[in-house]
């Protein structure tokens, strides 16, 4: 476990350390340096990260198995509250981008109708919210 750990840590040092000599040093226009360093950092992190996954996860599964369910069901929770939330944000960010574009060349037209697009930007940015109130009613019911 701790040799997995230290090679997760040994990979983000490398990926952090490789992208900011890339940047600093790179001369070609087409960036094709970086996107193969890409390839590579992400074909190596994330195996080590399933790995990760691989090993901690039975020993959840034994604490719930000892009859310490509490234990690996608040895990859970907060994962679960963790994914609501990201992903609810993550959506709020597409639908923002999006509507907020199409807002502006709309506003550009014709200024009249700037109160209605930003009802139309408040409509998608509740996306958020509804993940953020998820993610309470699963971290205190």
């Amino acid at each position: 476990m701790i040799l997995v750990t230290i090679l997760a840590l040994l990979c983000v040092t490398m990926t952090i350390y490789s992208g900011l000599y890339l940047m600093k040093n790179n001369e070609d226009p087409s960036k094709e340096k970086i996107k193969k360093a890409l390839k590579i950092n992400l074909s190596t992190f994330v195996p080590i990260m399933v790995m990760i996954l691989v090993l901690i996860l039975p020993d959840g599964v034994k604490a719930a198995a000892n009859g310490n369910e509490a234990m690996a069901a608040s895990g859970l929770k907060y994962i679960g509250a963790a994914l609501s939330t990201g992903l609810a944000t993550i959506g709020t960010g597409y639908a923002v981008g999006q509507v907020g574009s199409a807002a502006l060349g709309a506003i550009s037209e014709d200024a009249s109708i700037l109160g209605r697009t930003i009802i139309f930007v408040g409509l998608a940015e509740g996306i958020a919210i509804f993940g953020v109130i998820i993610s309470i009613l699963i971290l205190y019911a």
